[in-house]
C-alpha cells in the first residue's frame, strides 16, 4: 500500500520542460557559445554539480559553467512569475490524495524559488507536506538523494513511495532509490532502458488516478 507520493514538477506536474528549454539558446549566446543538439535531454532533471558537469561534458572544462547557469536561471526566474499550465489532471489527482490522507511532497531539480511560486500561484501549496529543491541536496537526479530526503521528511519507507516522472534522469533516481516508479511521458520518449526501471508507465495523471483507485499502484 502507498504510504506518500513524491512529485516531480517540471513536465510532470507543470507544462514547463520546453520553457526551460528555450533559455538555453540566449543563456548560452551571452557567452558566445552556440546552442548543442542534445543538452536540453541531457540536462534535462538535473541542478547542482551534475548539471555543470552536463556542461562541462558538452563545452569543455574551461567553460564558465557557473555564469551560464546564473543567466539561465534569472531567465526562469523572470518567466516564471506568471502562472505557468498545469498537466492535466494534476488538480483531480492531488484532491483525491488530500481526500484519502496521502501526504506529498515537491521533489523537483528546479530552486525553491520556482517551486514555490508555480505552487502559490496556483494556491497548490497547502496540499504538500515538503518540499525538495535543487539546492538541498549534493548530488541531483539521477541520485536518488533527493527523492531520499522526500520520503524521510514524509516519514515513509522508499519501497512504499509511489514517485511521480517525466524525465530519464528521474527514472533511473526513483528506480535506484526503490521507489515504486511511475514514469508519465512529457518530451522524452520512452526507451527500453526506461521499460526496465519503472513500476509502470501511465500516460496522464488522470490514468495515475485510476491505477490507484483501482489498487494497482
Amino acid at each position: 500500500m502507498i504510504q506518500a507520493v513524491l512529485f516531480d514538477m517540471d513536465g510532470l506536474m507543470f507544462d514547463t520542460e520546453r520553457m526551460w528549454g528555450a533559455f538555453w539558446a540566449p543563456a548560452l549566446a551571452e557567452y558566445g557559445l552556440p546552442y548543442k543538439e542534445g543538452l536540453d535531454e541531457a540536462a534535462r532533471g538535473t541542478a547542482g554539480e551534475t548539471l555543470r558537469a552536463v556542461l562541462r561534458g558538452y563545452y569543455g572544462p574551461d567553460c564558465p559553467a557557473e555564469a551560464i547557469l546564473g543567466r539561465f536561471h534569472d531567465m526562469a526566474q523572470e518567466a516564471f512569475r506568471r502562472p505557468v499550465p498545469k498537466k492535466p489532471g494534476l488538480d483531480e489527482l492531488l484532491a483525491w490524495l488530500d481526500a484519502q490522507g496521502v501526504p506529498m511532497a515537491v521533489v523537483s531539480s528546479s530552486s525553491g524559488a520556482v517551486i514555490r511560486r508555480n505552487l502559490d500561484n496556483w494556491g497548490l501549496g497547502h496540499y504538500f507536506k515538503a518540499v525538495v529543491s535543487g539546492e538541498m541536496v549534493g548530488r541531483s537526479k539521477p541520485d536518488p538523494a533527493s527523492f531520499l530526503l522526500g520520503a524521510e521528511k514524509l516519514g515513509a519507507e522508499p519501497c512504499r513511495c509511489l514517485v511521480l516522472e517525466d524525465s530519464h534522469n528521474g527514472v533511473r533516481a526513483g528506480a535506484v532509490g526503490g521507489f515504486v516508479t511511475v514514469m508519465v511521458p512529457d518530451l522524452m520518449p520512452v526507451t527500453d532502458e526506461m521499460r526496465g526501471l519503472y513500476t509502470a508507465q501511465c500516460a496522464s495523471l488522470f490514468e495515475v488516478l485510476d491505477k490507484l483507485k483501482a489498487g494497482e499502484l
